[in-house]
């Protein structure tokens, strides 16, 4: 794929793609494993990145030794992850220009694996709530990333054929839905040592071949 590509539409991932939440779920999830005694190095981090919030705790409780408490770990830590990216969160570099530059020249939209509520505490101080055509969450499909059935939603909620579309995503696992979907993918991987198997890798939403793209439709 190059930048000429043109598509019915565009859909993006929201945590650590749109919005720097990746830091803020890194604290949550360090407390968590704090308040076991336990740390929480970046080689341990990287398995949670993409994931969603049940596999996420499904994960955290198979290390703590506690499976059959994936309940209580997983209200603990939506109570932090809310309260920290209520109070932290910020756009990615270039993110807000990009969704103000493509918003009206295509349908654009968020297919997240987090639920709605913290999709919503992400962009609305990051000024991208209600700038999307829609907006799919975790609550919204029966499976999450790395399933297609997010990317398949919300392709269907822009009336758009999923093999037209594009997909950013900065993880593995949002890569392996987009994929499963049918889109094409451009990468902004979360971490840059990651070999990222998309159509298309950039540094950043910010980056001047991309915004000219964006601009040219």
């Amino acid at each position: 794929m190059t930048l000429h590509f043109r598509p019915e539409a565009v859909v993006f991932d929201n945590d650590g793609l749109l919005v720097d939440t990746e830091s803020c779920w890194t604290k949550a999830e360090a407390t968590i494993f704090a308040e076991r005694g336990l740390e929480y190095p970046p080689a341990i981090k990287a398995e949670f990145i993409g994931k969603s919030v049940p596999d996420t705790v499904a994960l955290m409780a198979q290390r703590f030794g506690e499976v059959g408490n994936e309940a209580a770990i997983g209200t603990r830590l939506l109570r932090l992850a809310a309260e920290v990216i209520s109070a932290e969160s910020v756009a990615m570099p270039g993110a807000v220009e990009l969704v103000y530059s493509l918003r009206g020249r295509m349908p654009i939209a968020v297919a997240s694996n987090s639920p709605r509520g913290l999709v919503e505490a992400a962009l609305r101080p990051a000024g991208l709530w209600g700038r999307f055509d829609a907006v799919v969450s975790l609550d919204d499909v029966a499976i999450g990333k790395p399933a297609p059935d997010l990317y398949l939603k919300a392709c269907a909620a822009l009336a758009a054929t999923p093999e037209h579309c594009l997909a950013f995503e900065d993880s593995e696992t949002g890569l392996a839905s987009a994929r499963a979907a049918g889109l094409s993918v451009v990468g902004v991987p979360t971490l840059k040592n990651l070999e990222f198997d998309a159509d298309l890798v950039v540094d950043s939403l910010a980056d001047p071949d991309l915004v000219e793209w964006a601009a040219s439709w």
